[in-house]
Order: structure tokens, then sequence, then C-alpha cells
């Protein structure tokens, strides 16, 4: 047994593991129910995307505001007490980024340690993936293609590199006494290729050096060296004690590799699909799907939206909202609910209930609209007061907005938790 599993009392009965995944693009609020429910559950599992996703989660600090953590690479549930967090091999892993993030909570008084797990097998993203993603992007719209609107964290030459094979280093790599050798090889093919692509676009490149390099790398695998292991031998030995399994995902389902809005989307499987793969688990053990969506769109980078918005509303739904991206800092897209997309989406990776968050931006509007299957035009609905925060119970919200969520509900996916604001404590259970 691993002895990072020792403190938690075995478990038994009936399997309970869960998976919560955002079904827009992203920024819908995942990391406030992920927060919420990593107090009942014993692992928290990060298993797709890298540091191109951010989650927030806003604690109080008990002089009546709230303290605002945010997290890239590390899964939510760091946050609360005596859980065992992981970053499986679904995940590319910047380590500059982790290690910024561990350091980050250790100034707020949180120290993991032992509490934290990532997978040695997991891609390594370095400096030489972020040049790539910057110059693929210029040499796709000089060759007269598509803007993505990458974040340009790397996220997409890393998992490339995965394909590739030869060309990638794992997270094990950092600590191996053969790393400058491997790293040698390894710049050579990328300096090779980015030249190339430099030249392409007319700008200058300095290659890398491994000489340079290995050590940085060296130094970061050892400070990463207590937290490295085989996280897929780990979460079979937690489920074999009875533990429960929380799986975060990152990004979104509309910009899973596959399922998305090809190809303005990410670079790995998003939904709870993801999770066997990109954990190492089986199949069976996905059996409760949590889907959060919130009750408008928000979008950053370029891509198809059926409801965007723009002008004044747009503008205020923005700042009431926060709409700026966590990880990038830039403006999001504003837009109504598509509850086609949503819809699909959730019955598409086996929903089993839904969160909805963003009630609070809308609320105090006249009306508030939404797209919904078999419609042409959008569907209008009665606005809801401010102050939902004084609610604390479900039949005690205005009918309005009770209204809306029916038909959310009736669209998608039955509705278990109602956000109305960011904290853990402006949480309805249904």
């Amino acid at each position: 047994m691993d002895p990072r599993l020792e403190p938690f009392a075995a478990r038994t009965g009936n399997r309970s593991h869960t998976v919560v995944v955002g079904l827009q693009f992203g920024d819908e609020g995942k990391g406030q129910i992920v927060d919420l429910m990593a107090a009942r559950h014993d692992v928290v599992v990060r298993f797709n995307g890298g540091a191109n996703a951010g989650h927030t989660v806003r604690l109080p600090d008990g002089a009546g505001g709230e303290t605002r953590i945010a997290t890239h690479l590390l899964p939510s549930g760091v946050l609360t007490p005596d859980r065992l967090n992981v970053v499986a091999h679904g995940v590319v892993v910047d380590p500059e980024q982790l290690l910024s993030e561990i350091d980050a909570l250790a100034e707020h008084g949180i120290e993991l340690g032992a509490s934290l797990c990532v997978s040695e097998r997991a891609m390594l993203v370095a400096p030489w993936h972020k040049r790539a993603d910057a110059l693929l992007e210029k040499a796709i719209v000089a060759a007269g293609g598509l803007s993505l609107g990458t974040t340009g964290r790397g996220i997409g030459p890393a998992y490339a590199d995965r394909a590739y094979r030869v060309s990638a280093l794992r997270l094990g790599d950092l600590v191996a006494p053969d790393l400058e050798s491997h790293l040698r090889s390894v710049l050579d093919l990328h300096n090779t290729i980015l030249a190339a692509l430099a030249a392409r676009v007319g700008e200058p490149f300095e290659p890398f050096d491994a000489a340079e390099w290995a050590p940085r790398l060296a130094h970061w695998g050892e400070r990463l060296r207590p937290h490295l292991t085989d996280t897929v031998a780990l979460l079979h030995e937690a489920d074999a004690k009875g533990l429960r399994i929380l799986f975060e995902g990152a990004n979104a389902a509309l910009l899973d590799v596959d399922l998305g809005t090809w190809p303005f989307v990410t670079s790995s499987h998003t939904t709870a699909l993801g999770v066997p793969s990109g954990a190492g688990v089986p199949c069976a053990w996905v059996n409760r799907v949590i889907g959060v969506a919130k009750a408008y769109t928000s979008r950053v980078g370029e891509g198809p939206f059926e409801t965007e918005l723009s002008g004044e509303l747009a503008d205020n739904l923005r700042q009431r909202g926060g709409e700026f991206g966590t990880t990038t800092g830039r403006p999001r897209r504003i837009g109504w609910l598509d509850l086609v997309s949503v819809g699909t989406m959730a019955r598409t990776v086996g929903v089993t209930e839904l969160a909805i968050t963003g009630l609070g931006p809308l609320a105090g509007l006249p009306q508030v609209c939404c797209r919904v299957p078999g419609q042409a035009e959008l569907a209008e609905f009665a606005g809801w007061p401010d102050g939902l925060d004084a609610f604390a119970a479900y039949d005690e919200l205005p009918a309005p907005l009770q209204a809306y969520l029916a038909t959310i509900e009736q669209h998608a996916a039955p509705v278990r938790w109602i956000c109305l604001g960011r904290r853990r404590d402006q949480v309805l259970r249904r």
C-alpha cells in the first residue's frame, strides 16, 4: 500500500467516484463545485489539459471578505485539508508553473507535502513548446489559415510531442541520470523545426542549448521528486481501499479535441470520456458525472458562438461576471445560454446532474434569453431581482428564476446545484 494512503480509513460499500466537467467553453465555475465536492471525497484528480486552464476558488477570509485563489495545474482539492491531490498522466505539466502554484499556496499557509502526487508519466511543457505555440500561430495566419487564439502556454505542441514520442520528455525524465544526453537529442529536433518556423515568419531564433537547460530541468525535477509517483497504481490502490475519488476536468466539453467546435478547441479530452485514458482507470469507475453550466455563455479565443452578444449588454455582463480569463486575462466573449449545445454535450458525456453557475450577473435584467432545441428564435424569460444570496432554499427562489432553471433541466439534465454566488456558502443543494 502506498504510504500516502495510510492516513485514510478504508471504506466499505459500493464504489462512489465522481467526475466534474464543464459543458461550455470553460470558465463555468467548475472550481467552485470541485471545491465543494472535495469535502465528500478522499482523492481529487486532475486528468487532462495543462496550464491553459484556470480554476478560481473564493474562500471566506474571516473578516467579511474573501480570499481568491487561482490554480492552473493543481487540482482545486488542494484547498480542502486532508485530501490526496493527484495530477495524472493525461495532464501536460509546466514544472515552473506547477512549482509557482505550490509556492503560492505555501504563502497562504497551505503546505502540500505528501498530499500532492504528480504522475511521472506526465508530459513536460517546456519553453520550446511555448515558442512553437507562438510561431505556429503566426505561420498558419501567414499562410492564410485560421487563427485559433491559443493561450501561448505550449499545450498543443506538448501534446503533439506525446504523439511524436521521440521529441518528448516526461516528468520522470527530469530526475534521470541521462537527462542531458536525452535533452540534447530532443532539442536537436525542436531547434530544427523552430528555426524553420521562425524563418517562415521572419523572426530571429536562438537555439535552445542542452547544456544550459539541463541544469534548469534537473532543478525542477529535484523539487518535484517528492511528488512524482506512479499515479495509476496509486489510484487503483485507493479504489481497492474503498476511497472516494473525484476527477476534475480542465477546459470544457465544447473545447474537447474530438467533440468540440473544431478546430477551435484545446488539445486534450476534456469530458468524463477522457477520465479512463487520462487517469488510467476503468470506464466502470465513472458512475456520477456533474456537468457545470453557466446561466449565460462566455468564451476566450476564436471560434463559433451561436448566441454571442455585443455592445452595452455584453460589456455589462462581462464586468458583472468578471469575465476575464483566469489564465490569460483576456476579455471573454459573452452570449446567452445555448441549450442546444449544452444538452447535446450533457447526453454525449453521460451527465447525471447539473450545477448551474452565473446566475448573479444576470440578476436585475428585465429579461434573459437562451437558445433551445427546435426553436429558430431565442426563448425569452422574465428576469429576476438582485440579492440572490439571501435565499436559503430552492423553493424560495423567485418564480422567473425557477422557470429558467426548469427549462435548463428539461433540455439537459437534472439541476441539483444552484450557485447564487461564488463562495462555498452561496451554493444551494437541491
